[in-house]
């Protein structure tokens, strides 16, 4: 008799299906595609196979997530298929070329030859259609936050179904198929149908179950300190003394924030960049696969709107246009841009809620209405062909920011009475202008980045896109107009080298990323090694992707650095931006190492073990 403690666990001792060493078809986690994978170990607790993929990748999957080989072998779909000219009403009478003229019986060697012509057949079909599989790099796209295929998996697929679909044809033919057949046909036809209908339940009921930025309370709080925050550093910068100490500055009347000639001026500057959205200039290109498998195209202009806008700007300065009206009224433009954000992140919202499943963004479908209505619910709302989350990314804002800090430049010189800028005015403008082109120039790049692939575009990006970057993007100009600074010539040289070197390494970086993503067999980018992936991408290890995990956003931080240096050390307030850089970086970091934990598995961990560093190298 064995004791109760081992009774029990005999008992309970799971009766393990695989064994070790054993190849095996493992489905890929989050999809319905089975991989040829090996068992490697078996863990009796958690009941989990730990398996090995051909490119390396291990990952735990359940038994349920495994198949044997023999599931997938031709013979199953042999013997179990039947000919569409049986299963059919309207049963043809044409007589196949095979079978013998009415009257007429086959004799015994007859019927044997004719078994092995069929034998035959199936198998120089079988030897012609199978092929080795192999990866596809030119479909790689390179993008951790945007969901991709598996080409390996599609050719393996392909050389399953191929020879079943020709021998089926063979049978069909020459009409070789018992009758004693027909159920199990139509039990494959059925277990197909069900098999299609999980994968569209699957499809339909992603919900958002990871909340962000603190859950539906966190959103709740940053719908009102967002604007708060914005309108804080517009009062503080107004000030003679800017320091934290003075808080709260003093409150404006309430009637002095609205204006309906200030609205009316940033409709008409909307609208008038919408117009040059619609221009039929510039390429047309398709972003990344949707989860349905559809691709939305867009429209490639904004450097031509920005040029476009550059001359209309200096035809009005031409006539004498004040466009320092801007820094008279900067307030009042941010609440007019406030406002236009509310009203259209409660449209959007209200839109999404008739939006298909498919078209809901997979970070912001939580079914609580403050989360989706602050992440985004729909992920590409679209009016006919005009995208608004593509549109308000780049175009009205990132532009806007350009214009602003010119007004800033001609109300420094008005307001002090100088017949040229200052050099730290100079400095501000010069090295985001140059951040603004780059972006506007390398505009197709921004169709793989996360606000695109991954977030919904509702209040957060909308009030981003249309007033964070504008106003609190422009805070450095605002600053010198109220506060000038004076910098010697080799202060702004070390400064101007300071941004060159942050701008190098955000440029070459992403052009690494970009060039690698678009041709990863280019000779040229022999040199770079890369960690593959089952996902078919491979994640670089040697360049600046070796260097840290993200040097685009060191580039980035740097770069902000170098914008608030020419403002002095005398208040904290123009180091706003670098410092909310930083903080925004950091998690926007986090989140992609989220993502892409869940998605490379096994090979992230390897590609953290070999780049170490996230951002700040030998630091974070």
């Amino acid at each position: 008799m064995l004791p109760p403690l081992w009774r029990d666990s005999f008992w309970k001792m799971p009766n393990r299906r695989f064994a070790d060493g054993e190849v095996v078809m493992g489905r890929w986690p989050g999809s319905v595609l089975y991989y040829e994978v090996q068992v490697t170990s078996y863990d009796d607790v958690s009941h989990l196979y730990t398996v090995k993929y051909k490119d390396g990748t291990e990952l735990a999957l359940k038994e349920s997530d495994i198949r044997s080989q023999s599931s997938f072998k031709h013979r199953k779909s042999q013997s179990s298929s039947s000919s569409p000219s049986r299963r059919s009403t309207s049963r043809s009478r044409s007589r196949s070329p095979g079978r013998p003229a009415k009257g007429r019986r086959r004799s015994s060697s007859q019927s044997r030859e004719h078994k092995d012509d069929k034998k035959k057949t199936i198998q120089e079909t079988n030897l012609a259609l199978l092929k080795p599989s192999e990866n596809n790099t030119r479909r790689y796209n390179g993008e951790p936050d945007s969901t991709e295929r598996n080409d390996t998996s599609c050719i393996i697929l392909e050389q399953k179904l191929k020879p079943d679909l020709e021998i089926e044809r063979v049978l069909e033919q020459y009409s070789l198929r018992p009758r004693k057949e027909e159920k199990k046909k139509e039990e494959i036809y059925s277990e197909k149908k069900i098999f299609e209908t999980i994968k569209t339940i699957e499809k339909a009921s992603s919900k958002t179950k990871e909340l962000e930025f603190g859950g539906r309370i966190g959103t709740f709080m940053l719908i009102f300190f967002l604007p708060a925050t914005v309108f804080y550093l517009l009062l503080m910068c107004k000030q003679d003394d800017p320091s934290l100490m003075n808080f709260p500055p003093p409150l404006p009347a309430l009637e002095s924030l609205w204006e309906a000639r200030v609205f009316g001026v940033f409709l008409l500057w909307f609208f008038l960049q919408a117009l040059f959205y619609l221009l039929p200039i510039g390429k047309v290109v398709e972003g990344l696969p949707l989860s349905n498998g559809r691709k939305l195209q867009y429209r490639i202009n904004g450097f031509y709107a920005f040029m476009v806008t550059a001359a209309a700007i200096g035809t009005l300065l031409y006539f004498q246009f004040e466009l320092h009206y801007l820094y008279d009224h900067f307030m009042q433009f941010a609440v007019s841009a406030a406002a236009f954000s509310v009203g259209l992140s409660i449209y959007l919202y209200i839109r999404s809620l008739k939006a298909p499943e498919e078209e809901l963004a997979p970070g912001g479908n939580s079914g609580y209405l403050v989360y989706d209505f602050f992440t985004g619910h729909e992920l590409n709302p679209r009016i006919g062909s005009f995208d608004l989350k593509y549109f308000c990314e780049l175009r009205p804002g990132l532009i806007g920011w350009v214009v602003i800090n010119l007004a800033m430049l001609l109300a420094e010189m008005k307001i002090h009475n100088q017949s040229m800028p200052s050099l730290s005015m100079i400095l501000v403008n010069s090295f985001q202008l140059l951040y603004v082109v780059d972006a506007l120039w390398n505009e197709e790049a921004v169709l793989t980045t996360m606000d695109i692939t991954h977030d919904g575009f509702g209040f957060m990006l909308a009030f981003g896109d249309l007033v964070w970057v504008p106003f609190v993007y422009s805070l450095q100009a605002f600053y010198l107009v109220g506060h000038p600074t004076a910098i010697s010539w080799p202060v702004a040289a070390a400064i101007t080298i300071l941004n060159c070197v942050g701008y190098y390494i955000f440029r070459s970086a992403n052009s690494q990323k970009n060039n690698f993503r678009r041709n990863p067999a280019d000779p040229k980018l022999a040199y770079l090694k890369f960690i593959p992936t089952a996902t078919g991408k491979g994640l670089l290890v040697t360049g600046w992707w070796g260097f840290v995990r993200h040097p685009n956003y060191l580039g980035d931080i740097i770069m902000a650095l170098a914008w608030s240096l020419p403002c002095g050390f005398n208040h904290i307030l123009p180091y706003f931006y670098v410092i909310y850089f930083i903080c925004l970086l950091v998690h926007r970091e986090a989140r992609d190492e989220h993502h892409c934990k869940q998605k490379y598995g096994l090979a992230w961990e390897r590609y953290c073990q070999r780049v170490p560093y996230r951002i700040f190298p030998y630091i974070y």
